[in-house]
């Protein structure tokens, strides 16, 4: 097979009129639902989020609010995330033997980690950037594979992780009390009252202690990040750069198999349903908590689902109504850090409003709410007047070692 040679100096970002539709609704879509998975972690430590009964106030309101994150977000929007990060992968790199395209990519992979950096040491431990980027430099080793062999090897490696997953927590129904007790309190799945109460403390106190407070706490996350998350992130990229390349995330498989989709995802989220409200009814039991088979294995299927939905409307001609959901996708990155310093604004002490530790599930959605519909309004507005949104330009500029024309061009 002979190189494939792009010039450097011809290379530019992807126009306005050439982006896949389907895939900026599903990718609004996604970092919205995201901000619905991130948000308790911004107000609450993490054993709230195992524990949510730690909350005080926990109700029949709080029950439903958990509920609904649980089913209907929890771990589904970081899979569509994952599978879309797969795409521009491609999009980006193109071939293997495309030299300049594959330097591009090295070089969008680098700055979008650095940015990571940033982001979890300075503003919130749950930065998902650094992950990206580093499972980038795996996933792009593989991204001239067929689709097939794509969405062989990721599937295949998807079900050996999560069988690996749950065989570590059936593992452990088998150890005495005591050490069971021992290791749920290590890995921070447990906390006392006492130690809840400390944690609220440290994070609303000044804004140097908070600071610092909130960077060992992702340093803390790192290695979970690099042996846990790595692999099967590099899974779901795989998987979702195969159905991009199957045709199935442009839009181009029959309306059946999307309509198979949607009714496959709506079965798995009744068993998810249950599963939760089961959990809910068992006190949170930790083992019963992380030992979930349809959350663990069906999750792939949900978020697929709930693309296909969105590619429906699109192919039956209600694109016009998604209108600002596309729009909240091309601004995703720039979405995707407001949110946080939104979030962190209301929540950290010192250099916030000191919200920490004071508001449950019901105040939560209220605030997801108000912040979905404002990136709503706000990204068609922007993508008004400018061709990307700010931290997009700040990115591609970088990436592409020049700076690139923000404004749009006034139409004579």
């Amino acid at each position: 097979m002979s190189e494939t040679r792009t010039p450097a100096a011809m290379l530019s970002p992807v126009a306005r009129a050439d982006r896949i539709v389907s895939l900026d609704a599903v990718r609004g879509l996604a970092v919205l639902g995201i901000l619905a998975v991130n948000a308790m972690t911004f107000f609450w430590p993490h054993g709230v989020l195992a524990l949510p009964t730690l909350q005080p106030g926990w109700d029949a309101d709080a029950v439903t609010g958990w509920l609904i994150h649980d089913v209907f977000f929890r771990d589904k929007m970081r899979t569509l995330f994952s599978m879309l990060f797969g795409v521009s992968i491609f999009l980006v790199g193109g071939e293997r033997s495309d030299k300049a395209r594959g330097s591009l990519l090295r070089s969008r992979l680098f700055w979008l980690g650095l940015i990571g950096l940033i982001h979890g040491i300075a503003f919130w431990y749950g930065d998902i950037l650094l992950l990206y980027a580093l499972t980038g430099f795996l996933v792009m080793l593989v991204r001239s594979w067929r689709a097939r062999t794509l969405l062989i090897v990721g599937t295949l490696l998807y079900l050996v992780l999560c069988g690996v997953y749950f065989g570590t927590i059936y593992g452990m129904t088998f150890m005495p009390p005591a050490e069971l007790e021992e290791a749920v309190r290590q890995q921070g799945s447990a906390m006392t009252p006492q130690e809840l109460a400390e944690a609220v403390s440290a994070m609303t106190g000044d804004a140097w202690s908070v600071t610092v407070h909130q960077f060992w706490h992702w340093v803390g996350v790192v290695p979970f990040v690099a042996i846990a998350m790595i692999p099967v992130t590099a899974s779901l990229m795989m998987i979702g750069l195969g159905l991009f390349k199957a045709g199935f995330l442009t839009g181009r498989a029959p309306a059946w198999v999307y309509l198979v989709s949607v009714a496959v995802s709506a079965g798995c989220l009744y068993l998810i349903w249950g599963e939760s409200t089961a959990i809910e009814a068992g006190g949170f039991d930790f083992i019963q908590t992380s030992l979930r088979p349809y959350a663990t294995f069906l999750v792939p299927l949900v978020s697929l689902g709930y693309a296909s939905v969105l590619i429906l409307m699109i192919r039956f001609g209600l694109r016009l109504v998604l209108m600002p959901l596309i729009a909240v996708g091309r601004m995703a990155f720039t979405n995707y850090l407001t949110q946080t310093l939104i979030m962190t604004t209301l929540a950290y002490g010192g250099r916030g409003l000191g919200w920490y530790g004071q508001v449950g599930w019901p105040d939560i959605w209220g605030l997801i709410i108000v912040v979905w519909i404002l990136q709503l309004l706000w990204s068609p507005m922007w993508l008004t007047f400018f061709r990307m949104g700010p931290i997009e330009w700040i990115w591609r500029s970088l990436t592409y070692g020049r700076l690139l024309p923000l404004r749009r061009e006034a139409v004579a």
